[in-house]
Order: C-alpha cells, then structure tokens, then sequence
C-alpha cells in the first residue's frame, strides 16, 4: 500500500520531533543546495532549532546574502512609498552630481589646471599619474606602430611573390612567342629558298590577291586610199 498522507502539524513526542527535524533539515538544505547549482541562484538559509541551536547554508556567504536581502527590502519599501521614493533618487542624484564633480575637477588637475590649494604630495601623486598616463601612451602608440609595420611587411612580402608569378607568366607567354614566330616564319624562309617559282612571286595562293591590269590595244585600219600618182 502506498505511503499515507501526513497530517501537518506539531508532534507531541520529542523524540520522533527531533528525529523528524533531523530529517528534513538534512532535505531541506540539500534541495538549497541543488537549487544553487541548477539554477545559478544565490541561497542563503537559516535555521533555528526548538533548542535555539543554529544551521544554515549559503553557497556564496551569509553575509552577503543577507545584506544583499537588506538592501533589496529596503528599496522596495522605498518603491512603494512615493515619499521615500523621491527621498531615494535624491540622494541617488546627489552623489551622482558629487561624482561629476569629483571627476571633473580630477580632470581640469590633470591638465594642469585649478593646482591651488594641492600639497606637495599631492603634486606628486599628480606627477606619477601623469607620467604613468603617458608611458601607457607611449607602449599603446609602439604597439599599433608596429603591428602597422609587420601588416605592410606581409602585404610587401605577398605583392613580391605575385610580382614573381606574374613575371614567370611573362616570360612564358614571350618564350611561347619566341617558339610560335620561329615556326612561322622559320618555314617561310625554307619554302623561299626551296622553290624557284616563290622568289619571282609565281606563287598563285600568295599572289592571287595581286589585281592584273589587263589594256586592250585598238586594230590598225587598214589603209584603203589610193597612192597618189606621180606628177609629171
């Protein structure tokens, strides 16, 4: 038969009490810290016993925990009240107007302004900061420098070997020219030195573009008149 349901309610023997307590407190801070872990929560648990004995669990620290509770309570009263809430953000501005002008009197020293009214130590402590700023500068400046020179050096390295191919396809392309104009006009030559009839332009398929000039010569009329007779 299945397990029956437990009436909830105080237990009148001690000893099962304590029993019980030990049970569930053991259960109880293993589901806080299961919960911690699964759902990246920050727990914090406190338990008093009936004796006032103390058992807790906080899987970052108690007491952040329960100043984080503190804090988180206390604006949310705040939210709910309209005058403590006006009463929050103004002094929430105040220190925000304190750190703006903090900030920018720190800045105004740095360039050398409004120095009046600062120590010796404290010009120091100026001086130090300044040549810090500087020399992070310096090293931050050096750097892309050379990151800048080492990029031009590969770009300059990979522009050389593209030079380099593309010479070597040059040269291929003139010496397949060499190759192909020794083989046209190498033959030419033979066939002028072989054949009589190509050195006085008998060749019909060279010259067959050569236009003739063809000229009809008109007849000679026959002379039908009669010599003329001698005088006596």
């Amino acid at each position: 038969m299945g397990r029956g349901k437990i009436v909830i309610r105080r237990i009148d023997n001690s000893t099962s009490r304590q029993v019980t307590f030990s049970k569930r407190r053991k259960g109880l801070i293993k589901k806080a810290k299961e919960l911690a872990i699964l759902c990246d929560a920050e727990v914090g648990l406190v338990i008093f016993s009936s004796s006032g004995k103390l058992y807790e669990f906080a899987n970052t620290s108690m007491k952040s925990v329960i100043e984080r509770y503190n804090k988180t309570k206390e604006e949310h009263q705040q939210l709910l009240n309209p005058t403590s809430e006006v009463k929050f953000w103004q002094r929430e501005a105040a220190i925000l107007r304190q750190q703006l002008h903090n900030l920018q009197e720190s800045h105004r020293q740095l360039l050398g302004e409004q120095l009046y009214g600062l120590t010796v130590k404290d010009l120091q402590s100026l001086e130090n900061q300044l040549e810090m700023s500087l020399r992070g500068i310096r090293m931050k400046k050096e750097q892309i420098l050379t990151d800048e020179i080492q990029e031009l050096s590969r770009k300059g390295n990979l522009f050389h070997k593209e030079n380099v191919e593309l010479y070597k396809k040059v040269n291929l392309i003139r010496q397949e020219n060499i190759e192909l104009y020794k083989k046209v006009y190498g033959t030419r030559e033979e066939n002028t030195t072989g054949n009589s009839f190509l050195m006085y332009g008998f060749n019909g398929e060279e010259n067959s573009c050569i236009p003739t000039h063809l000229q009809l010569s008109q007849p000679e009329t026959p002379n039908t008149e009669a010599p003329p007779k001698a005088t006596e």
